[in-house]
């Protein structure tokens, strides 16, 4: 799995201009499944993001993570994370995971960040979204889990 991780003010999700989640401060997932990825990774995944520390502490530090300052996660599926532009100029997504699989994952990550006491919001799977957020920095991570073998996968499949 990998993730793009963006801490932010606020942010929010909508589908054919129907609002579907909003959260405040917190931290903005764009989360992509490869066809490797197993549960073990959305609860490695959730584990270290609920734990990454991304905001400041009063000293001005990033030291604190989303669960320490009560902060919320948007998680948005994302597959074209894991697209393949190497070659040419139309990307392959041969590394994402087919849309039941990849969904299944994608709420079990979600469901292990609310175990572990996150507030989490979701978009729509499979639906073409309008993702909208104030990006506090701007701040970025971007974040894989290690049975994954997204962008590992992505380069040596592009070198066969």
């Amino acid at each position: 799995m990998i993730a793009a991780v963006q801490r932010v003010s606020r942010a929010s999700v909508a589908v054919e201009g129907e609002l579907v989640s909003e959260i405040g401060e917190g931290l903005l997932v764009l989360l992509g499944v490869s066809v490797t990825d197993t549960a073990g990774d959305a609860a490695w995944l959730a584990k270290k993001i609920a734990g990454l520390r991304m905001f400041r502490a009063p000293e001005g530090e990033p030291e604190r993570s989303v669960l320490e300052i009560g902060g919320e996660v948007l998680a948005v599926s994302q597959f074209t994370l894991l697209g393949n532009c190497r070659k040419g100029r139309r990307p392959s997504f041969t590394r994402a995971a087919p849309g039941p699989e990849a969904e299944a994952l994608y709420e079990e990550f979600c469901a292990r960040l609310r175990e572990l006491g996150v507030p989490v919001g979701t978009g729509r799977f499979g639906a073409m979204m309008e993702v909208s957020l104030v990006n506090d920095g701007p701040y970025t991570l971007l974040v894989e889990s290690p049975g994954g073998s997204t962008r590992r996968g992505i380069l040596s499949a592009s070198r066969e």
